[in-house]
Protein backbone atom coordinates (compact mmCIF):
# COMPACT_ATOMS: atom_id res chain seq x y z
CA UNK A 1 0.00 0.00 0.00
CA UNK A 2 1.17 3.46 -0.50
CA UNK A 3 2.60 5.68 1.71
CA UNK A 4 0.61 8.89 2.06
CA UNK A 5 1.95 11.86 1.17
CA UNK A 6 1.88 14.40 4.31
CA UNK A 7 4.67 11.68 5.83
CA UNK A 8 8.13 12.12 5.37
CA UNK A 9 9.82 8.73 3.67
CA UNK A 10 13.15 8.25 6.10
CA UNK A 11 16.61 8.79 3.89
CA UNK A 12 18.61 7.86 7.22
CA UNK A 13 18.57 5.80 10.22
CA UNK A 14 20.09 6.97 13.76
CA UNK A 15 21.52 3.84 15.66
CA UNK A 16 20.65 4.20 19.14
CA UNK A 17 23.41 2.09 20.43
CA UNK A 18 24.49 1.77 23.66
CA UNK A 19 22.77 5.31 24.44
CA UNK A 20 21.00 4.60 27.57
CA UNK A 21 24.13 3.52 29.37
CA UNK A 22 25.55 6.85 28.85
CA UNK A 23 27.80 7.41 32.24
CA UNK A 24 29.74 4.29 30.72
CA UNK A 25 29.91 4.42 27.14
CA UNK A 26 33.67 5.14 27.49
CA UNK A 27 34.26 2.48 29.02
CA UNK A 28 32.38 0.48 26.48
CA UNK A 29 34.17 1.91 23.84
CA UNK A 30 37.92 1.01 25.33
CA UNK A 31 36.12 -2.57 25.95
CA UNK A 32 34.87 -2.71 22.38
CA UNK A 33 38.31 -1.34 21.08
CA UNK A 34 40.26 -4.05 23.25
CA UNK A 35 38.38 -6.27 21.64
CA UNK A 36 37.90 -5.29 18.02
CA UNK A 37 41.96 -5.10 17.76
CA UNK A 38 42.00 -8.45 19.77
CA UNK A 39 40.22 -10.19 17.02
CA UNK A 40 42.07 -8.64 14.31
CA UNK A 41 45.28 -9.48 15.35
CA UNK A 42 44.35 -12.92 16.34
CA UNK A 43 42.56 -13.90 13.50
CA UNK A 44 45.54 -12.21 11.57
CA UNK A 45 47.85 -14.19 13.31
CA UNK A 46 46.27 -17.65 12.75
CA UNK A 47 45.89 -17.02 8.79
CA UNK A 48 49.70 -15.92 8.42
CA UNK A 49 50.52 -18.68 10.72
CA UNK A 50 48.46 -21.15 8.68
CA UNK A 51 49.70 -19.87 5.54
CA UNK A 52 53.50 -20.08 6.59
CA UNK A 53 53.68 -23.10 8.38
CA UNK A 54 53.66 -26.01 5.79
CA UNK A 55 52.58 -28.70 8.60
CA UNK A 56 48.95 -26.92 8.88
CA UNK A 57 48.23 -27.06 5.12
CA UNK A 58 45.78 -30.06 5.94
CA UNK A 59 41.62 -29.43 5.63
CA UNK A 60 41.08 -28.49 8.92
CA UNK A 61 43.61 -25.52 9.10
CA UNK A 62 42.28 -24.42 5.68
CA UNK A 63 38.89 -24.39 7.05
CA UNK A 64 40.02 -22.91 10.19
CA UNK A 65 41.35 -19.87 8.16
CA UNK A 66 38.20 -19.43 6.31
CA UNK A 67 36.62 -19.20 9.62
CA UNK A 68 39.32 -16.57 10.52
CA UNK A 69 38.43 -14.23 7.61
CA UNK A 70 35.18 -14.53 8.65
CA UNK A 71 35.20 -13.37 11.91
CA UNK A 72 37.42 -10.36 11.07
CA UNK A 73 34.59 -9.26 8.41
CA UNK A 74 31.94 -9.79 11.16
CA UNK A 75 33.80 -7.58 13.39
CA UNK A 76 34.34 -5.10 10.79
CA UNK A 77 31.15 -4.85 9.86
CA UNK A 78 29.54 -4.01 12.89
CA UNK A 79 32.32 -2.40 15.77
CA UNK A 80 34.52 0.66 13.71
CA UNK A 81 30.63 2.35 12.93
CA UNK A 82 30.02 1.26 16.97
CA UNK A 83 33.06 2.98 17.92
CA UNK A 84 32.55 5.88 15.52
CA UNK A 85 29.28 6.72 16.89
CA UNK A 86 30.32 6.38 20.42
CA UNK A 87 33.30 8.47 19.62
CA UNK A 88 31.94 11.36 17.66
CA UNK A 89 28.41 11.31 18.88
CA UNK A 90 27.04 10.90 15.64
CA UNK A 91 25.08 8.04 15.47
CA UNK A 92 23.32 8.65 11.57
CA UNK A 93 23.86 5.71 8.96
CA UNK A 94 22.64 6.36 5.25
CA UNK A 95 19.50 3.62 4.34
CA UNK A 96 22.38 2.35 1.60
CA UNK A 97 25.17 2.40 4.60
CA UNK A 98 22.48 0.37 6.78
CA UNK A 99 21.48 -2.28 4.16
CA UNK A 100 25.11 -2.77 2.86
CA UNK A 101 25.65 -3.45 6.70
CA UNK A 102 22.89 -5.48 6.93
CA UNK A 103 23.39 -7.99 4.00
CA UNK A 104 27.30 -8.33 4.68
CA UNK A 105 26.68 -9.70 8.53
CA UNK A 106 24.31 -11.64 6.82
CA UNK A 107 25.98 -13.10 4.36
CA UNK A 108 29.53 -13.35 6.93
CA UNK A 109 26.97 -15.66 9.33
CA UNK A 110 25.67 -17.91 6.58
CA UNK A 111 28.99 -18.40 5.33
CA UNK A 112 30.24 -19.23 8.69
CA UNK A 113 27.43 -21.74 9.23
CA UNK A 114 27.93 -23.76 5.92
CA UNK A 115 32.14 -23.40 6.97
CA UNK A 116 30.87 -25.23 10.29
CA UNK A 117 28.91 -27.77 8.82
CA UNK A 118 32.65 -28.66 6.14
CA UNK A 119 34.33 -29.15 9.07
CA UNK A 120 32.11 -31.23 10.62
CA UNK A 121 32.08 -33.51 7.92
CA UNK A 122 36.30 -32.73 8.07
CA UNK A 123 36.09 -34.05 11.72
CA UNK A 124 33.73 -36.90 10.37
CA UNK A 125 35.92 -38.01 7.78
CA UNK A 126 38.91 -37.88 9.87
CA UNK A 127 37.98 -39.98 12.88
CA UNK A 128 35.05 -42.72 11.12
CA UNK A 129 36.83 -42.91 7.47
CA UNK A 130 40.78 -42.36 8.47
CA UNK A 131 42.05 -44.47 5.38
CA UNK A 132 40.35 -42.22 3.07
CA UNK A 133 40.14 -38.99 4.11
CA UNK A 134 43.54 -37.88 2.77
CA UNK A 135 41.85 -39.02 -1.09
CA UNK A 136 38.29 -37.96 0.05
CA UNK A 137 39.24 -34.30 1.10
CA UNK A 138 41.84 -33.49 -1.04
CA UNK A 139 42.93 -30.25 -2.13
CA UNK A 140 40.05 -29.53 -4.45
CA UNK A 141 37.50 -30.60 -2.69
CA UNK A 142 38.46 -28.58 0.56
CA UNK A 143 38.49 -25.85 -2.24
CA UNK A 144 35.34 -26.50 -4.07
CA UNK A 145 33.54 -26.69 -0.21
CA UNK A 146 35.21 -23.67 1.04
CA UNK A 147 33.85 -21.44 -2.55
CA UNK A 148 30.06 -23.65 -2.17
CA UNK A 149 30.08 -22.04 1.84
CA UNK A 150 31.35 -18.37 0.26
CA UNK A 151 28.85 -18.44 -2.27
CA UNK A 152 25.54 -20.12 -0.21
CA UNK A 153 26.38 -17.36 2.51
CA UNK A 154 27.00 -14.91 -0.21
CA UNK A 155 22.82 -16.22 -2.16
CA UNK A 156 21.33 -16.33 1.35
CA UNK A 157 20.51 -13.07 2.66
CA UNK A 158 20.11 -11.69 -1.00
CA UNK A 159 16.23 -12.26 -1.14
CA UNK A 160 15.22 -10.91 2.39
CA UNK A 161 17.33 -8.19 1.97
CA UNK A 162 16.06 -7.31 -1.19
CA UNK A 163 12.72 -7.27 0.18
CA UNK A 164 13.43 -5.29 3.36
CA UNK A 165 15.23 -2.56 1.13
CA UNK A 166 12.07 -2.48 -0.53
CA UNK A 167 10.30 -1.53 2.20
CA UNK A 168 8.99 2.34 2.83
CA UNK A 169 10.08 3.76 6.19
CA UNK A 170 8.50 6.24 7.79
CA UNK A 171 8.08 8.25 11.30
CA UNK A 172 10.89 7.16 13.26
CA UNK A 173 13.96 6.62 11.96
CA UNK A 174 15.77 5.41 15.12
CA UNK A 175 17.22 2.19 15.44
CA UNK A 176 17.27 0.54 18.86
CA UNK A 177 20.68 -1.38 18.23
CA UNK A 178 24.18 -1.53 17.70
CA UNK A 179 23.89 -2.25 14.18
CA UNK A 180 21.39 -2.65 11.42
CA UNK A 181 19.97 -5.98 11.85
CA UNK A 182 16.93 -7.25 10.56
CA UNK A 183 14.24 -7.16 13.99
CA UNK A 184 14.63 -3.52 14.78
CA UNK A 185 15.05 -2.62 11.19
CA UNK A 186 11.16 -4.06 10.17
CA UNK A 187 10.12 -2.40 13.41
CA UNK A 188 10.50 0.99 11.57
CA UNK A 189 8.50 0.23 8.15
CA UNK A 190 5.08 1.72 7.63
CA UNK A 191 3.70 -1.29 5.62
CA UNK A 192 2.39 -4.53 6.57
CA UNK A 193 5.82 -6.93 7.21
CA UNK A 194 4.20 -9.74 7.51
CA UNK A 195 5.29 -11.50 4.71
CA UNK A 196 8.74 -10.11 5.04
CA UNK A 197 8.94 -12.00 8.29
CA UNK A 198 7.87 -15.21 7.16
CA UNK A 199 11.07 -14.49 4.06
CA UNK A 200 12.94 -13.96 6.78
CA UNK A 201 12.06 -17.04 9.26
CA UNK A 202 12.34 -19.33 6.27
CA UNK A 203 15.68 -18.26 4.75
CA UNK A 204 16.50 -18.46 8.37
CA UNK A 205 15.69 -21.14 9.40
CA UNK A 206 17.10 -23.33 6.12
CA UNK A 207 20.34 -21.86 6.90
CA UNK A 208 20.47 -22.51 10.27
CA UNK A 209 18.98 -25.84 10.76
CA UNK A 210 20.02 -27.40 7.41
CA UNK A 211 23.96 -26.75 8.65
CA UNK A 212 23.27 -27.54 12.06
CA UNK A 213 21.81 -31.00 11.20
CA UNK A 214 23.87 -31.67 9.09
CA UNK A 215 26.39 -31.04 11.39
CA UNK A 216 24.88 -33.24 14.22
CA UNK A 217 24.48 -35.97 11.76
CA UNK A 218 28.45 -36.07 11.48
CA UNK A 219 28.90 -35.54 15.23
CA UNK A 220 26.23 -38.99 15.66
CA UNK A 221 28.27 -40.81 13.75
CA UNK A 222 31.53 -39.41 15.36
CA UNK A 223 30.53 -40.55 19.05
CA UNK A 224 30.14 -43.96 17.75
CA UNK A 225 32.88 -44.26 16.24
CA UNK A 226 34.93 -43.04 19.43
CA UNK A 227 33.00 -44.76 21.86
CA UNK A 228 34.37 -48.18 19.90
CA UNK A 229 37.72 -46.75 19.96
CA UNK A 230 39.19 -49.59 22.42
CA UNK A 231 41.58 -47.69 24.76
CA UNK A 232 40.60 -44.82 26.99
CA UNK A 233 43.95 -42.50 25.11
CA UNK A 234 42.48 -43.48 21.56
CA UNK A 235 39.00 -41.89 22.91
CA UNK A 236 40.79 -38.87 24.79
CA UNK A 237 42.94 -38.53 21.53
CA UNK A 238 40.07 -38.78 18.69
CA UNK A 239 37.29 -36.44 20.89
CA UNK A 240 40.23 -33.78 21.89
CA UNK A 241 40.17 -32.98 17.61
CA UNK A 242 36.59 -32.47 17.74
CA UNK A 243 36.74 -30.35 21.26
CA UNK A 244 37.77 -27.32 19.63
CA UNK A 245 35.06 -27.46 16.83
CA UNK A 246 32.42 -28.15 19.30
CA UNK A 247 33.09 -25.40 21.50
CA UNK A 248 32.53 -23.32 18.64
CA UNK A 249 29.38 -24.61 16.88
CA UNK A 250 27.52 -24.58 20.49
CA UNK A 251 28.45 -21.15 21.14
CA UNK A 252 27.60 -20.67 17.56
CA UNK A 253 23.84 -22.02 16.92
CA UNK A 254 23.03 -21.21 20.36
CA UNK A 255 22.78 -17.78 20.32
CA UNK A 256 21.97 -17.52 16.07
CA UNK A 257 18.83 -19.94 16.74
CA UNK A 258 17.81 -18.13 19.73
CA UNK A 259 18.01 -14.77 18.26
CA UNK A 260 16.50 -15.00 14.54
CA UNK A 261 14.67 -18.38 14.22
CA UNK A 262 11.48 -16.78 15.73
CA UNK A 263 8.38 -15.65 13.90
CA UNK A 264 7.56 -12.20 15.44
CA UNK A 265 10.16 -10.04 16.69
CA UNK A 266 10.55 -10.19 20.70
CA UNK A 267 10.28 -6.60 21.98
CA UNK A 268 13.00 -6.46 24.48
CA UNK A 269 15.97 -5.37 22.12
CA UNK A 270 17.83 -4.36 24.67
CA UNK A 271 18.33 -7.85 25.84
CA UNK A 272 18.57 -8.69 21.95
CA UNK A 273 21.46 -5.96 21.60
CA UNK A 274 23.03 -7.93 24.88
CA UNK A 275 23.12 -11.80 22.75
CA UNK A 276 24.05 -9.89 19.81
CA UNK A 277 26.86 -7.89 21.36
CA UNK A 278 27.85 -11.81 22.18
CA UNK A 279 28.09 -13.94 18.70
CA UNK A 280 29.12 -10.49 16.89
CA UNK A 281 31.63 -9.19 19.25
CA UNK A 282 32.14 -11.95 21.23
CA UNK A 283 32.64 -14.81 19.72
CA UNK A 284 35.07 -13.84 16.89
CA UNK A 285 37.75 -12.85 19.81
CA UNK A 286 36.85 -16.26 21.34
CA UNK A 287 37.28 -18.21 17.96
CA UNK A 288 40.81 -18.45 17.50
CA UNK A 289 41.71 -18.66 21.41
CA UNK A 290 39.55 -22.00 21.40
CA UNK A 291 41.35 -23.12 18.52
CA UNK A 292 44.98 -22.25 19.76
CA UNK A 293 44.79 -23.07 23.43
CA UNK A 294 44.15 -27.09 22.84
CA UNK A 295 46.08 -27.08 20.11
CA UNK A 296 49.82 -27.37 19.57
CA UNK A 297 50.06 -27.74 16.06
CA UNK A 298 49.43 -24.00 16.13
CA UNK A 299 50.97 -23.09 19.27
CA UNK A 300 54.16 -24.63 17.50
CA UNK A 301 53.62 -22.24 14.23
CA UNK A 302 53.05 -19.34 16.16
CA UNK A 303 56.66 -19.97 17.62
CA UNK A 304 57.92 -20.64 14.39
CA UNK A 305 56.15 -17.56 12.79
CA UNK A 306 56.71 -15.07 15.73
Amino acid sequence: DMVSDNRTLVTEFIILGFRNVREIELLLFATFLLIYALTFTENVAIILVIGMDYRLHTPMYFFISNLSFIDIGYTTVTVPKMLANIAIQSQTISITGCFTQLYIFFFLGSTECFLLTSMAYDRYLAICKPLHHTTIMDHRTCLWLALGCWLGGFLAPALPTAFIFRLPFCGSNIINHFFCDSPPLLELSCQDIFEIEVINFVVGTTVLMSSFILTMISYIFIVATILHVPTAEGRSKAFSTCASHLTIVTIFYGTSVFMYIRTKTIQTFDFNKTVSVFYSVVTPVLNPVIYSLRNNDIKQGMRKVL
